[in-house]
C-alpha cells in the first residue's frame, strides 16, 4: 500500500500507539488501514455416495476441479456466501447441513469455510465461472485435477467420515512450506 484510501496521500508502515504490528498509517490523516485475512466459503455438495465438483472456467488453476467456493462478500453471512457460490459457479439447489472444515492459509492470508451440503435435486449445470459440473463418488475423483489444497483435505475427509458416518469439523492449517496441522473437534 503506498496511498491512503480516504484522502489519497503517502502512507507509512509503522506500529501506532497502543498496537504491537507494523500497519500502513497515513501521516496527514493519520488513517490506520488494517490489513486481514479474506474469507473463502463454499460447500461439499453431497448426492447420496457422490459429492458435487465444478470444473473452473477461470484463473487460478484454469481446467481444474473445484468444490463451489469463492470471496465472501460484503453483508453477507458466511452460510448465505456458501449459497450463493453454490449457485453461482453450479446452478445448485442445497440445504447446509453443518460447518465443515475450517482451513486456515496464513502465507496467503486467506481462510477457508466449507460447509457439508445436500444436494435438494440434480438440476445443476455449469455457471460462468465454471466449464463443468458433476458428481463423483470417491473412486472417480480426478485427485491430481483437484486446484486446491484446501479442496484436497475437505475431500479426503468427507470420504474417511463416510465410511464412519460421522462427520466432526476439521480444523487444519496449510503453510507455504507444505507443513501442515489439523485438528478435529466433534
Amino acid at each position: 500500500m503506498k496511498f491512503c484510501s480516504e484522502c489519497g496521500q503517502p502512507v507509512s508502515l509503522r506500529i501506532p500507539q497502543g498496537d504491537n504490528r507494523p500497519r500502513h498509517v497515513c501521516e496527514a490523516c493519520q488513517t490506520i488501514h488494517y490489513q486481514n485475512p479474506k474469507i473463502v466459503t463454499g460447500t461439499l455438495p453431497v448426492w447420496e455416495e457422490q459429492v458435487l465438483l465444478c470444473r473452473r472456467a477461470i484463473e487460478p488453476r484454469y481446467g481444474l476441479w473445484t468444490l463451489p467456493a469463492g470471496f465472501m462478500e460484503n453483508n453477507e453471512t458466511m452460510e448465505q456466501a456458501a449459497e450463493r457460490e453454490s449457485r453461482e459457479e453450479a446452478n445448485a439447489n442445497i440445504r447446509i447441513e453443518q460447518l465443515y472444515t475450517l482451513i486456515s492459509l496464513p502465507h496467503i492470508n486467506q481462510v477457508y469455510v466449507m460447509y457439508k451440503a445436500s444436494l435438494l435435486d440434480l438440476d445443476f449445470f455449469p455457471g460462468e465461472e465454471s466449464l463443468e459440473v458433476r458428481l463423483f463418488r470417491e473412486n472417480e475423483i480426478p485427485w491430481k485435477e483437484i486446484a486446491f489444497r484446501t479442496i484436497h483435505f475437505t475431500l479426503r475427509q468427507f470420504f474417511k467420515d463416510q465410511k464412519q458416518n460421522q462427520y466432526p469439523v476439521h480444523t487444519h492449517a496449510i503453510y507455504a512450506n507444505n507443513r501442515e496441522t489439523e485438528t478435529e473437534d466433534s
